[in-house]
């Protein structure tokens, strides 16, 4: 769960930079169950997870602290939908924060 909320941020913040620099092509889906199968997640070392993840959420927020106001209004089509950066990061926050409620209620 945790290496699928770390490529799915990674990607939809890819998304939000190519919108932001005025990308016009759109944009690919991604199929969640072929990155999970390719990603050996079960074969890493839990501390480098931990590492990984709290880089990524760092290098996210960095990210988006510096898009401008206009930049976070601008749209863009990924996976044949229409996105504004802003969007984008609410997505990217709501996803992890789904995925931690779960394990939440599941595990802990």
């Amino acid at each position: 769960v945790i290496q699928h909320c770390m490529d799915t941020e990674r990607i939809f913040a890819y998304r939000a930079l190519c919108i932001a620099r005025n990308e016009t092509a759109s944009l690919p889906g991604f199929d969640e169950n072929k990155y999970a199968a390719a990603a050996n997640a079960d074969k890493r070392n839990w501390d480098d997870v931990v590492e990984e993840i709290n880089a990524v959420r760092q290098s996210t927020e960095l990210l988006f602290h510096s898009f401008t106001a206009e930049q976070l209004r601008a749209s863009g089509i990924a996976n044949n939908k229409s996105f504004s950066v802003e969007a984008i990061g609410f997505i990217i926050v709501g996803h992890l924060h789904h995925h931690l409620s779960i394990l939440q209620e599941r595990y802990l």
